[in-house]
């Protein structure tokens, strides 16, 4: 399995790139209006990207996503229903990445890890950008 996309009533929760995955050319696996975008860089050997800057453009983002690609170590991400009830869980290990687009997560980790995570700045505070859930165990 390469990609791997979460979905719950309808709704897309995460996209998975687990670490054996190839492409043959770069290729984003995010729908184009997602605010974030997540994908793989390919190119052959002597590929050469032209010198380019990204303009400042005003975006307007509503959702906030968090992407980790583990560097070693395990982490167990749980994807919950709203009202708190665990409907999957993902083990995660070096060279799979996550963004997770929507919905009550946590993570839990399996041995000692390190992560690279980059979410939507800028950082509101723990107050605002997150609400904790009380899940069923």
């Amino acid at each position: 399995m390469s990609l791997e996309i979460i979905n719950h009533d309808g709704r897309r929760c995460a996209e998975i790139i687990w670490a054996n995955t190839t492409v043959e050319k770069s290729t984003f696996f995010s729908p184009e209006e997602s605010s974030f975008q997540f994908g793989l860089l390919a190119h052959d050997s002597g590929f050469v990207e032209p010198a380019h800057y990204h303009p400042r453009i005003t975006r307007t983002i509503e959702d906030l996503q968090q992407m980790f690609v583990v560097q070693r170590g395990a982490v167990a991400v749980d994807f919950y229903t709203e009202d708190g009830r665990r409907f999957r869980e993902v083990i995660l290990r070096a060279g799979d990445a996550i963004v997770i687009i929507a919905g009550v997560h946590a993570i839990r980790v399996l041995e000692k890890m390190q992560c690279v995570s980059i979410k939507q700045g800028p950082f509101l505070g723990v107050e605002n950008d997150k609400i904790n859930v009380e899940v069923r165990r």
